[in-house]
C-alpha cells in the first residue's frame, strides 16, 4: 500500500538528509547492522507464516529480514524519505504505509497480527501510551512484540547528569552533520510502559555485536561488547 508520500513534519521520524543518512549507514553500522538488528531476530525466532508489523520500519532492512524468512510483513513509518529507501530494498515484497506513529493504527484491524517489531523507535514517541494501546490492539492474543530502545546507561554515559532523567535529547551523529532527537529514560520506566500496557516480559537481552564485527571493525567491537548501547526485550500479549 501507497499513501501519498508527503513528509509528516514530526521530529518522530527521520527525513530528508537524516533519513538518507540513516538509510545509507544501516547496511553496515556496528549499532544497527551488527548488534541491534542481529539480537531483534534472534528474539522473533521463527516467522514463517506470521503476519508481522514493522513499526518505524526505516529502510526496510527489518521487514526485508523478515520476509526472507517467510513472514508477512506490513512496513509503517513516518518518514516519506525513509520510505522511498524501502520500497527500493524490498521491491513489492512487503507492504509499506506512510503513517505517522504518534496518530492511532486507524488502518489495522483488531488482532490482525501475530507480531510486532519495534525497533529503536520506542524513545521518539511522545505519545507511548496511545502506540502501546493500539499495539496491543492490533496483535493477536498471545501475540508478540519486539521491542529495542537506548540503554539508559549509554545515555547516561554519553549526556552525563542524572542516570534518571527522562529529557528530551540530542544525540549528534557521526561527522556531526545530523543528530537524532529522543527521550531519555530509566529502565524502570521503559519496562514499566510496557507492562502497563498489558503486556507480559518474556525475555531481554542486552545485545552484545556479533563476531562478524570483529572483522569489519575491530575497535567497534571491543567498545560495544564492553559498553551496553541498547535494551531489547520481548513481550508477549495476553
Amino acid at each position: 500500500m501507497h499513501r501519498d508520500d508527503v513528509p509528516i513534519q514530526k521530529a518522530t521520524a527521520y527525513h530528508d538528509g537524516l533519513g538518507d543518512f540513516f538509510a545509507e549507514r544501516a547496511d553496515t553500522s556496528p549499532h544497527n547492522a551488527y548488534t541491534d538488528r542481529p539480537a531483534m531476530l534472534r528474539l522473533a525466532g521463527d516467522v514463517s507464516g506470521a503476519q508481522v508489523l514493522d513499526v518505524g520500519c526505516g529502510a526496510g532492512h527489518y521487514a526485508c529480514e523478515l520476509s526472507a524468512r517467510g513472514a508477512q510483513v506490513v512496513g509503517i513509518e513516518g518518514s516519506a524519505t525513509l520510505l522511498r529507501h524501502a520500497r527500493g530494498r524490498l521491491n513489492g515484497h512487503a507492504e509499506l504505509v506512510l503513517h505517522d506513529l504518534e496518530e492511532p493504527l486507524a488502518f489495522a484491524a483488531d488482532a490482525s497480527f501475530d507480531g510486532a517489531v519495534c525497533a529503536l523507535v520506542f524513545h521518539h514517541i511522545r505519545n507511548r501510551e496511545q502506540l502501546l494501546s493500539e499495539l496491543r490492539r492490533v496483535l493477536r492474543p498471545g501475540g508478540w512484540l519486539l521491542m529495542s530502545t537506548s540503554h539508559p546507561t549509554a545515555d547516561w554515559r554519553h549526556f552525563g547528569d542524572s542516570y534518571f532523567s527522562h529529557e528530551w535529547s540530542d544525540l549528534v551523529l557521526a561527522a556531526g552533520e545530523h543528530s537524532i532527537h529522543y527521550q531519555r529514560m530509566p529502565l524502570e520506566t521503559f519496562l514499566g510502559e510496557l507492562l502497563a500496557a498489558g503486556f507480559v516480559l518474556e525475555q531481554l537481552v542486552e545485545p552484545r555485536p556479533t563476531a562478524a564485527l570483529r572483522e569489519f571493525d575491530e575497535a567497534a567491537y571491543d567498545k560495544l561488547r564492553q559498553v551496553p548501547s541498547f535494551l531489547a526485550v520481548r513481550l508477549r500479549r495476553p
